[in-house]
């Protein structure tokens, strides 16, 4: 190597921060890049509507200030991806449910559905408004539950009372999976409440049902398993 060369050579290393070289990351720096910020929440499960004999998967995830969120599932196939634009882009997102299209199964096979949707582990990952990465995992399961028998008893002074069956087992021609219900959802019309599996019918308070117009109303019994799935059953009350 001549003068000329050994100048040009030592003024690029030299130089090397202006053209791009730098020195291999630190143990502290490979470190932080395997420190991703957890997802608060991140679900992913089914729900079967048993009166109208659909199925669909809802997803639910939390995290602070996210720009952009993906989800694999089990196989790394990638099935759902969205980011923000504008202030989005520059602020981040934190909350997103979503639900997935619910067809009747008599109109898309039920295996053909779950076979969409396979059992286990899908992964959550994103990045922040900060650039770092978020990610959380969600299981999924095929155990869903049946659907409750459901029934109404109505009395003087605007009582209302809505019964349901346990549920132990999974709907006819699902996969026979064990069944853990861990609670019972009730909603009718704008009132919601949750309670535990060992509670079987719930008094609607009459204050709500007098302030219910008079005529046919819809309400649903929804049992949870423990894997977050859920089914409910459609049923109506006459005023």
């Amino acid at each position: 190597m001549n003068t000329a060369q050994s100048l040009l050579l030592a003024g690029l290393l030299g130089a090397g921060s202006a053209i791009g070289i730098s020195a291999p990351p630190d143990a502290a720096e490979l470190a932080h890049r395997g420190n991703e910020i957890p997802l608060e929440i991140a679900k992913i499960y089914w729900e079967y509507n048993a009166t109208a004999n659909d199925l669909g998967v809802h997803v639910f995830l939390d995290g602070e200030d996210w720009r952009h969120i993906k989800i694999t599932n089990p196989d790394d196939r990638l099935i759902f991806a969205v980011g923000g634009f504008g202030p989005y882009r520059e602020f981040g997102m934190t909350e997103l449910f979503f639900e997935g299209a619910e067809p009747a199964l008599d109109e898309v096979p039920l295996d053909d559905l779950l076979a969409e949707f396979p059992q286990g582990e899908y992964d959550f990952e994103g990045r922040t408004v900060d650039g770092e990465e978020i990610e959380g995992e969600g299981e999924l399961s095929h155990a869903i539950p049946d659907g409750p028998d459901v029934s109404v008893t109505m009395g003087a002074g605007d009582l209302l009372q809505i019964h349901w069956t346990a549920v132990t087992a999974p709907p006819p021609g699902f996969p026979d999976l064990p069944i853990n219900v861990v609670a019972y959802q009730v909603i009718v019309e704008s009132f919601q409440v949750t309670v535990p599996a060992t509670v079987l019918s719930m008094t609607v308070p009459p204050e709500f049902v007098g302030s219910l117009a008079s005529g046919k109303h819809q309400f649903e019994v929804l049992a949870i398993e423990e894997s977050g799935n859920q089914t409910l059953t459609e049923g109506y009350l006459i005023l």
